[in-house]
């Protein structure tokens, strides 16, 4: 009875395997355009030059440069890009599943908006209050500040909205909204002491980059990106089920408390891990899903996989605007973000509505 529970749901159409095929094929081509182009001297007719130097083939000046900006510059940032566009999209998945709500997003129960404390708290105070942490941790204070500060705020979520051993989504929405509330408000009481070259530092963090990307990043996200890998295809099942209500989930068999545990879990792992190292990029979460279901149906086996590889090909793709816009000076890339993001989440609204996950 419940095995096939995910193939009886309704709207399931036959374009699902050829959206996420092509979502990943998008991926990879947004990757290679990423690591192609830049301000420095590596353009796309160059790049095999660049490979071949980086791979040992070719010994020349010229190519042992490029072969550097390849493998020291752009690579990381390429990858750290897809790994934040992926995790902050398939967090929008799970939170949109959970609530039933299309305009769902990572950012609707604060796990954000805890992360983004934590490092703003880290960046304001780096030299003051929280001199030792950050000089324990040199440039991991505020990526780990960040994790954290999402892992506290989910289970501090968790702990609230538990009712008898059971997690109640409503209490859960509302409790994420009085968090998100709180972590603003301290967050501008933060700004507001801050002196100038603090304030800076936090504005432009807050507004999202992947300039800061380098090798010890991504092997920073690496165990998270490990993580959600095994984590969200068991997922799918649960997923698939609280599209059909909570109460049918669990008829057919899903252990419905499990699975929303698991999925505030996993969410928090994902947006607190990207936050961590690209700062507030907004609009990833809740354009790419919303987007995909209206391709590819609400199956999850298909909609987290080409969410993910759709959001890490818009926030890659973000980015080499963001670089190539008005070089040598590089756009902060919730900018270019909301600019794509917020008029192609209108036009997706004015045209389907806004009203449940109709497909």
């Amino acid at each position: 009875m419940t095995s096939d529970a995910s193939h009886r749901l309704p709207g399931i159409r036959g374009p699902a395997p050829n959206i996420l095929v092509l979502s990943a094929i998008l991926a990879l081509l947004v990757a290679v355009l990423s690591v192609a182009v830049g301000p420095t001297g590596l353009s796309l007719s160059a790049l095999p030059r660049a490979v071949s130097a980086s791979m040992g083939w070719t010994d020349d000046a010229e190519s042992r440069r490029m072969g550097l900006i390849l493998i020291g510059v752009r690579l990381p940032r390429t990858v750290l890009g897809l790994f934040v566009g992926g995790a902050l999209a398939m967090a929008g998945v799970m939170m949109q599943g959970l609530f039933r709500n299309p305009l769902a997003d990572p950012g609707l129960i604060g796990v954000s908006s805890g992360a983004a404390l934590a490092a703003i708290a880290t960046i304001a105070l780096g030299n003051g209050m929280a001199l030792g942490f950050t000089q324990a941790l040199g440039l991991y204070a505020v990526p780990v500040a960040a994790f954290l500060g999402g892992l506290c705020t989910t289970f501090a979520l968790v702990s609230v909205a538990n009712r008898n051993g059971q997690v109640a989504t409503g209490t859960l929405l509302l409790a994420g909204v009085a968090i998100a509330a709180l972590t603003g408000a301290l967050s501008g009481l933060i700004a507001f002491v801050s002196d100038d070259r603090e304030l800076r530092d936090l504005t432009l963090w807050s507004m999202g980059s992947l300039s800061g990307a380098s090798w010890a990043k991504v092997t920073a996200v690496l165990p998270f990106a490990v993580v959600l890998a095994f984590l969200v295809p068991r997922l799918t099942r649960g997923l698939n089920g609280f599209l059909l209500g909570e109460s049918e989930a669990f008829h057919l068999g899903i252990d419905t408390e499990t699975s929303k545990r698991a999925i505030v879990a996993a969410t928090a792992a994902a947006v607190g891990a990207a936050v961590a190292v690209a700062g507030i990029v907004g609009f990833v979460g809740l354009v790419v899903p919303h987007f995909i279901r209206l391709l590819a149906g609400p199956d999850h086996r298909v909609v987290l996989p080409a969410s993910a590889c759709a959001g890490g090909a818009i926030v890659v793709g973000a980015d080499v605007i963001a670089r190539m816009a008005a070089p040598p000076a590089e756009l902060p890339l919730g900018i270019v973000m909301a600019a794509i993001g917020a008029p192609l989440f209108l036009h997706l609204v004015l045209r389907r509505g806004a009203g449940g996950m109709d497909q």
